[in-house]
């Protein structure tokens, strides 16, 4: 098997926590606001109180590095991305995306506008996605390798309900599906849909073809690690009802990506925030003093013990640390945060010596798909590369661990070495590419036990998920959790909406 390393987050430093091991704090410092978690949220939330001219705050981080799901790593071949790597076209709904876009220069001119022009280098190239089925492959993922007139059929019929979701309009003019979910109508018999998984919705609808089921389940387990019949028909709908913005220079369904995926924002605003970010720190006590929030960490790789006092605290830490780290806080907040359940990923990034060459004959695309995977497909770190001449590539492969409960997937996740996971990815990706063993000449393997919060049924419109939406005395709660979905918008927003609140507060 080819060299490499298994990486992930600091599960042994995260684990200290229940057992609070950590030394009382031998130093004291002082800042207006204090940002737990550098993940995009924290980060968004940083930026936005830059923007204002605010500099008096301190962004902690449990890991070597910012960027939490969005964490990326770089060889001499190229950068590639440990998770989240693309960004839809922003709808108008989702201000603070599109402003902070056109602060890195993503968005050209007016952010605002109805049809805002995007920094071509970033849009993603042609071809975008394919999938391989039956020894073939084909362009986008609908299947259409195989597919009987009945596939077809209620392939149509599945798009116009879509289409109609779309469409709709709920109280007060909102949409029915909105990016942020925030934005989305209330109205009840919209959200009577986060009662039924996926699954139940689309036999509900005569909808039973297998192709369909494949592709709606394929679109569950990208976006929230879980499959149909785990999913809430309301977040399975939103996925594909909630992406209807217009751009002057790009076709629906284009995509923003980069090389490292979205940890090209992270290193854009990493930069900016410098020092301004402790890595290595990992927070294990946040309390509401009254007049300050105190906020104490361990420098795990110093053997320092800190308190922070602060006028603000914004928690982007996920959710299911409340009850670990929020001293004091009410029963019903850490009974809330206990309803958030969160899907483990295994992604792997194989450095190639050469493009792999396929059964079929196509050529690779950004988004490489395989039916029937127990992966959802791989992307390629070279593929905005402009250059004549293909070279030596990276491939990261995605593999959600759905169909069974998380608990046991992380049990999975920690105790199966590096090789059992290599040999895997390995034999998935030689149906398509029977000569990928002999191009990789590295192969990493990165776990990540809380991947993203999983949409289940009956979680998207609970008290639970809307609980954090309030602060909590002077701590006020940043994450994409608070959506009920692990969206780049939703931690954006979430970020910028508590940044603005303690602005507002100071």
């Amino acid at each position: 098997l080819p060299p490499g390393e298994l990486l992930g987050a600091s599960h042994e430093a995260g684990h200290r926590l229940r057992g609070r091991d950590f030394p009382a704090p031998a130093e004291t410092r002082d800042h207006k606001v204090v940002i737990i978690g550098g993940g995009i949220a924290g980060l968004a939330a940083a930026w936005r109180l830059l923007r204002a001219g605010f500099s008096d705050f301190r962004v902690l981080e449990l890991e070597a590095d910012a960027g939490g799901s969005a964490r990326y790593g770089t060889n001499a071949v190229s950068p590639y991305p440990w998770g989240a790597h693309y960004v839809t076209l922003t709808p108008p709904e989702a201000v603070h995306v599109r402003e902070l876009l056109a602060d890195l220069g993503v968005i050209a001119g007016n952010p605002l506008a109805a049809r805002p022009r995007y920094e071509e280098r970033y849009l993603c190239h042609d071809p975008q996605e394919r999938l391989y089925r039956n020894g073939m492959w084909q362009e986008g993922l609908l299947p259409e390798i195989a597919a009987r007139d009945e596939d077809r059929r209620q392939y149509r019929r599945f798009h116009e309900l879509m289409d109609a979701f779309k469409a709709r309009r709920g109280r007060g003019g909102r949409k029915a599906f909105a990016i942020p979910v925030a934005e989305s109508a209330p109205d009840p018999e919209l959200t009577a849909l986060d009662r039924m998984t996926m699954r139940e919705f689309l036999l509900g609808n005569g909808l039973d073809s297998e192709p369909l089921h494949w592709y709606v389940n394929h679109a569950c387990r990208d976006d929230f690690g879980a499959g149909l019949g785990e999913t809430s028909a309301w977040a399975g709908v939103h996925y594909f009802a909630c992406r209807d913005a217009d751009a002057e220079n790009a076709d629906h369904g284009t995509v923003l990506t980069w090389p490292e995926g979205n940890g090209w924002v992270v290193k854009q605003l990493a930069a900016r925030l410098d020092t301004r970010i402790v890595t290595h720190a990992a927070v294990h006590r946040v309390r509401d003093a009254g007049r300050r929030v105190e906020v104490d960490y361990f420098k795990l790789d110093e053997g320092r013990a800190v308190r922070v006092r602060a006028a603000r605290a914004i928690f982007a830490a996920p959710m299911f640390l409340v009850p670990y780290l929020l001293e004091g806080a009410p029963t019903a907040l850490v009974t809330a945060a206990r309803a958030f359940q969160y899907a483990p990923w295994l992604v792997a990034n194989l450095t190639l010596k050469a493009a792999p060459v396929d059964r079929a004959g196509a050529p690779l695309a950004w988004d490489n798909v395989i039916y029937d995977s127990p992966g959802i497909g791989y992307v390629v770190a070279t593929h905005q590369a402009l250059r004549t001449a293909p070279g030596p590539t990276v491939l990261t492969y995605y593999l959600p661990l759905s169909g069974q409960p998380p608990a046991a997937a992380r049990e999975r996740l920690l105790a199966a070495p590096r090789d059992e996971w290599v040999e895997a990815i390995l034999a998935d990706l030689a149906r398509p590419h029977p000569d990928i063993r002999d191009l990789v000449t590295r192969l990493d393997v990165f776990r990540w036990g809380h991947a993203m919060v999983r949409p289940v049924p009956g979680f998207v419109w609970s008290r639970a998920r809307t609980a954090f939406s309030a602060p909590h005395g002077r701590v006020h709660f940043a994450h994409s959790d608070l959506s009920g979905m692990s969206l780049f918008e939703e931690a954006v927003y979430w970020g910028g909406r508590a940044a603005e609140a303690v602005l507002r507060a100071l």
